[in-house]
């Protein structure tokens, strides 16, 4: 039997006007993300290896750019080492007086005047009692008869003081103290003038109270010229500083575009800073040691007309290195302030 085509041709056009069925795909797999990572972190180890990168190159450009400025680079260290030299030489000068009237405070002692009419066991006694209580470290007896002799002998009024009908000179105690102290020898005169059968007492070496103030004076003189001057060398890394920032201006401007921090910025200038104060701290030394060994020949030439057998010391180990690392701190906190007062006004314009 033929096939119907009219049938055929039905369903042909039936089809050809169906909708199309899709294949069915299946979707692609979104990559899992790690929780909480949110973005991409470098690592500490990374992050320290870039800060200590960047610390080396700082100080490596501040020691550039002060060898490229030499004329400029040599005035501003010769200022901060003068200034520092002044009052670390005075303080080397005083230490040296300290160690030098140490030895001469042993001659101090105090002459006891009894009164005229105490007699020499009388004397002896008081002596005895006094000796090794209250600072006193030993006593001396001198009688009325050997002052007598021993002022014949230096005064040279032997025929004079023979002529005399008694002898006019008191008996007299020698007391030799523990302490050179001022307050010490003004407790101890005190006491002792409050003593029976005391007339009078003296201290032979007033000088060595006259030494201590002076000393004493000098300290607290040291004391506010050292800030004084440190806050002038703190002053002129303040200038220093700012006369950098200004030359550099445009390259700090074209940081701040790349997105350089602040702290980015900062920390050469704050190396040239320490570098400017740590090299002015070592010409201070050099200064100082140079006038010491000029001086050195004449004072201890002074000295040994003083039959003393010290000698003038130089400055010692320890301030060697402390001055340095002072005049270093300074030259950081001046370029720390010129920095924070000025590196805020330099911003890129868009």
């Amino acid at each position: 039997m033929a096939p119907n085509n009219s049938n055929r041709g039905k369903r042909n056009r039936v089809n050809r006007n169906a909708t199309p069925v899709k294949p069915h795909r299946r979707k692609p797999e979104r990559p899992r993300r790690v929780a909480g990572a949110h973005s991409a972190q470098a690592s500490l180890k990374d992050r320290f290896t870039s800060w200590r990168q960047h610390h080396q190159d700082s100080l490596r450009d501040a020691l550039q750019r002060l060898n490229a400025a030499r004329a400029s680079s040599a005035m501003t260290i010769l200022v901060i080492a003068i200034a520092l030299a002044l009052p670390a030489g005075l303080a080397v000068l005083l230490d040296n007086a300290r160690a030098i009237t140490r030895g001469w405070d042993g001659n101090a002692h105090l002459s006891v005047f009894l009164n005229m009419d105490t007699s020499e066991a009388r004397q002896r006694e008081l002596a005895k009692e006094w000796q090794g209580t209250g600072h006193i470290t030993r006593t001396e007896v001198i009688t009325r008869a050997q002052a007598l002799e021993e002022f014949k002998a230096l005064s040279g009024f032997g025929d004079v003081l023979e002529a005399l009908p008694d002898n006019p000179l008191p008996p007299l105690i020698v007391v030799f103290p523990d302490s050179t102290d001022p307050v010490t020898l003004r407790a101890l005169e005190n006491r002792l003038a409050k003593a029976d059968d005391v007339d009078l007492v003296q201290l032979d070496v007033e000088w060595v109270r006259r030494l201590h103030a002076l000393i004493e004076l000098g300290q607290r003189l040291i004391s506010v010229l050292t800030l004084a001057l440190a806050a002038a060398v703190v002053l002129v890394m303040v200038n220093t500083i700012r006369l950098a920032i200004e030359s550099r201006r445009e390259e700090i401007v074209v940081v701040k575009i790349v997105g350089g921090t602040d702290g980015f910025v900062r920390r050469p200038f704050l190396y040239t800073g320490f570098c400017f104060g740590f090299a002015g701290g070592l010409m201070s030394v050099v200064l100082i040691q140079g006038a010491m060994w000029w001086l050195g020949g004449p004072i201890d030439e002074l000295l040994s007309l003083y039959s003393s057998e010290q000698s003038l010391t130089s400055m010692t180990l320890s301030s060697l290195i402390i001055l340095p690392l002072f005049s270093g701190a300074l030259g950081l906190l001046g370029a720390w302030l010129a920095v924070s007062r000025h590196l805020g006004d330099i911003e890129p314009n868009f």
